[in-house]
């Protein structure tokens, strides 16, 4: 092999795993969310997201009344969702799914526009196969350990609330101004040891907005 196209398969190799994720780090999570039973009495509601969502302990309580099928998968991105679609959301059939991407999208420098990008797909995906579903996008939640995507986040989040005003399927809930305090910063105590995930007192401003 000549050098100049070694070095090139190095460089695209190395450009794959800088801009893109293996799915396969899902193995795991994904085997156990074939494993779940369909629900037979009613159609249920799917939260699905990234580790916001998986670590929310006690959904189904906070978001009674309903019946709640949590398939988070700590460290995804909108591209790992549309990777697994139909094992996260569709194989539940639910009427509504509520999702939780973007927030690693934007600390792996992913651009507000390429996640919105591929957003636009999971909707079309969604909506393909079940033209009456409701679809609820989660705002980027602002946490200490990444203030310093605070621009990006916050376009991230308008360009996903303008996106669902255009459309009577899609709704844009806002945690984001919630979980500021008066200063403008992330509320401190709203999260554990590692700045970054919540802990209960977290959970609780989002049941208040989500579980209403």
């Amino acid at each position: 092999m000549k050098l100049k196209s070694f070095i090139l398969i190095l460089l695209i190799i190395g450009s794959v795993h800088l801009k893109g994720q293996d799915p396969c780090r899902f193995e795991q999570e994904i085997t156990s969310f074939n494993e779940m039973p369909i629900p037979s009495d009613g159609e249920p509601v799917v939260f699905t997201g990234s580790s916001s969502v998986r670590l929310w302990e006690g959904l189904d309580k906070d978001c009674s009344g309903v019946p709640v099928i949590n398939t988070g998968f700590g460290g995804s991105h909108m591209s790992d969702l549309l990777y697994f679609l139909d094992q996260t959301v569709l194989r539940f059939r639910p009427a509504v799914v509520y999702i939780y991407e973007g927030d690693n999208d934007i600390s792996a420098e992913k651009s507000p526009e390429d996640i919105m990008a591929t957003t636009k797909q999971v909707v079309d995906k969604l909506l393909n196969l079940n033209p009456e579903i409701y679809i609820h996008f989660i705002a980027a939640k602002p946490s200490p350990s990444r203030w310093k995507f605070k621009t990006a986040y916050e376009a991230f989040n308008g360009l996903l609330k303008t996106y669902a005003q255009g459309h009577p399927q899609l709704f844009y809930i806002d945690v984001w101004n919630e979980m500021l305090d008066p200063q403008g910063r992330p509320i401190a105590d709203i999260f554990i040891e590692d700045s970054l995930h919540m802990n209960r007192k977290g959970y609780l401003i989002w049941k208040e907005i989500i579980c209403k």
